[in-house]
């Protein structure tokens, strides 16, 4: 993920998502996890004003065990919900979108859900930084 940070404004965070515990992982799986780059407002919530003046500082970086590292974008979709949008090679598109993300607040220990090709999976705030 390419740093821009010196042109950023202070509300860019980064930051990391950990798969929490669900049947098929018992203790979560920190090797699944999303690094997400984007703007958080005053009660940590994502910031879409922030997110629509930056649209292309606004990253996420998708990792799975056994596979390559995903880059792809933080993306508010008509009608307001948020999702992570990955161009594919070959020209295709995916998308995960997160449930009520522009509600959740990104601070450590909270829990975000993001609907997965599998289906929904639930993850764990582990850090928030500032860039």
């Amino acid at each position: 993920m390419s740093s821009t940070s010196a042109t950023l404004p202070d509300e860019f965070r980064r930051i990391r998502l950990e798969l929490a515990r669900e049947p098929h992982h018992p203790e979560g799986d920190a090797r699944m996890a999303y690094v997400i780059v984007a703007p958080l407002d005053r009660e940590a919530r994502l910031d879409a004003e922030a997110a629509r003046d930056h649209p292309d500082a606004c990253r996420v970086m998708r990792m799975r065990p056994g596979q390559e590292t995903e880059e792809g974008l933080l993306r508010r979709r008509p009608g307001g919900s948020w999702a992570f949008h990955y161009d594919l090679q070959g020209g295709g598109e995916d998308d995960d979108p997160g449930y009520r993300l522009g509600d959740h607040r990104f601070v450590t220990g909270e829990y975000i859900t993001i609907e997965e090709d599998d289906g929904p999976h639930t993850y764990r705030v582990t850090w928030v930084q500032r860039l």
